[in-house]
Formats: structure tokens, C-alpha cells, sequence
């Protein structure tokens, strides 16, 4: 299996409506809440605030194992939204599948395994998202998820950030500068399933933004081959506008056999968010 470098793929859940700009400079941790405002607080509102906040700190080494952990519970969910909820998104597929079992019927005359036709199909799409996800998932951990100190904490111009609650990693989030372009690249974004809701991938998609206007780039690009609609709107909540769309993406791993690309579809978009003119 040929593994590339491997390009960004984002899917985060959350969706918040904090819209503070977030303090600090790359070398620093960054306190945030997802009850932050102008407004006073009671002391009860006060110690709920203190509960739920999150620091947003440069990657160490001791977090790898969790950071891994995130990431691998955040793509491993999209085996069955790939398999299922990606199909509504792909109309060629669709008319090709009742196709298929129209045919059946046509040739085998047998109504019970018309009706087991749909069955069979979608359990394929289900084997084929499980296969093309684990070889994804195989590349990017035996790449830039392998040696994240390597991949972007020593690079000029990339960095790789862990949103922490209670001691624990919750969130994470890399940037890789592009010098060709200069263009810094939001990738590897995730939040814990069990902390979602609190706003902590705005304010992770935030720190990226910091770190590129503090790095004078000239904007922020991210692709995402995310099927919920939420992360496309956490995208344009921080400003990214979609630059571009692929309907039949080629996951690093991908081995493009017939039956892959019969039961295996994904759709990638391209966002961007200029933050100065050239």
C-alpha cells in the first residue's frame, strides 16, 4: 500500500456561538470558556465557568498517546457516516444502486432477493468504508500522527495544539505553513466524543487563525471530507468561505479497485479564509 504525504482531513461536531478573539501568542497556553462574556457572573455561574474551562496549549510529548486516541475514535466515526449518511450526498450512486436492483429482480425473478438487494449493497458500502478507513487511518499514524514533535512542533511555521479540561486532552488541532503559497493548512482537528457541545473546536479553529495572522500569512486553508452538516458550519462560522468541491476523493490508502470505487464514494471540499491581501 503506497501511503503519501498525507493531506488534511477535518471533521469536528461542534458548533458554538462564543465570538471573543482569543488572546495569546503561539508560545503560550490560552484559557478559554465557553461562557465567557462581557457580563457578570454569580458565584454559582462563576464556579461552573471554572469547571468547564479549557486551556488550549502547545502539544508535549506525554500527550501523544491520548492525542492518537482522539484522532482514532474521530475518524474511526466515519465508517458508518461514510457508509450511510455519505450516500445521500452522492445521486450517481443512488440511481446506480436502484439500477442494480432493478436488475436483480429482471434476472432472477425472485422478490425476496430484490428486497435482500438493498440489504447487500449497503452492507458492501459498510465493509468498503471499514477497509479505505483503516488504511487512512494506518498512513496518517504511521506518518505525521507517528511524530507529531517532528511533523509540526519543529518546523517553522506549523504547530500542533491540545485543548485540555480537568487535566485531561480533550481537543486537538495542528498547523502546517505552506511556504509556497503562504498559506498556513488547519488539519488534524478532533474533540473527544464525550466533550462535545462546549465550543472547544471554535476556539481550537481560533488558535489556528492567532497563529497565522501572528505569523504574517497571507491565509488559512483546510479540506475536509466531512459528511455532517455542523462542520461545515463551524468552517463559515470562523470565517472560511468554500473554495472548491470533489465529488469522488482519493483517500491516502485508497486502492481504486472497481469494487472500492463502486461502494466508496467520499466528497471533499476546500475551504479558505484570506487574512490579507498579497
Amino acid at each position: 500500500m503506497h501511503c503519501s504525504s498525507p493531506k488534511m482531513v477535518c471533521e469536528t461536531k461542534i458548533v458554538a456561538d462564543e465570538h471573543d478573539a482569543i488572546p495569546g501568542t503561539k508560545k503560550e497556553s490560552m484559557m478559554w470558556s465557553p461562557a465567557a462574556s462581557g457580563a457578570a457572573l454569580s458565584p454559582a455561574e462563576a464556579k461552573d465557568v471554572r469547571r468547564d474551562a479549557v486551556f488550549i496549549r502547545e502539544f508535549e510529548r506525554g500527550d501523544q498517546e491520548e492525542v492518537r486516541r482522539i484522532f482514532y475514535e474521530g475518524i474511526m466515526e466515519r465508517i458508518p457516516n461514510t457508509a450511510f449518511r455519505g450516500l445521500r450526498q452522492q445521486p450517481k450512486t443512488q440511481f446506480l444502486y436502484a439500477l442494480l436492483t432493478v436488475m436483480c429482480f429482471y434476472v432472477t425473478k425472485s422478490v425476496t432477493l430484490t428486497c435482500c438487494a438493498p440489504l447487500i449493497l449497503m452492507g458492501a458500502r459498510y465493509y468498503y468504508s471499514r477497509k479505505v478507513i483503516h488504511s487512512y487511518l494506518d498512513c496518517a499514524l504511521h506518518t505525521d500522527m507517528a511524530d507529531i514533535e517532528a511533523y509540526y512542533m519543529k518546523p517553522t511555521g506549523s504547530c500542533f495544539w491540545v485543548a485540555v479540561l480537568d487535566g485531561r486532552v480533550v481537543g486537538i488541532v495542528a498547523a502546517q505553513g505552506r511556504e509556497d503559497d503562504n498559506t498556513v493548512e488547519l488539519r488534524r482537528m478532533s474533540v473527544d466524543s464525550r466533550y462535545r457541545g462546549k465550543g472547544i473546536a471554535k476556539a481550537l479553529g481560533r488558535r489556528v487563525l492567532e497563529f497565522a495572522v501572528r505569523n504574517n500569512y497571507a491565509a488559512v486553508v483546510l479540506g475536509t471530507t466531512a459528511v455532517k452538516l455542523a462542520a461545515h458550519k463551524l468552517y463559515e462560522s470562523l470565517g472560511f468561505r468554500r473554495t472548491g468541491r470533489s465529488e469522488d476523493y482519493r483517500l491516502p490508502g485508497m486502492s481504486r479497485s472497481a469494487l472500492e470505487r463502486l461502494f466508496f464514494q467520499i466528497r471533499y471540499s476546500r475551504y479558505r479564509l484570506q487574512l490579507r491581501e498579497e
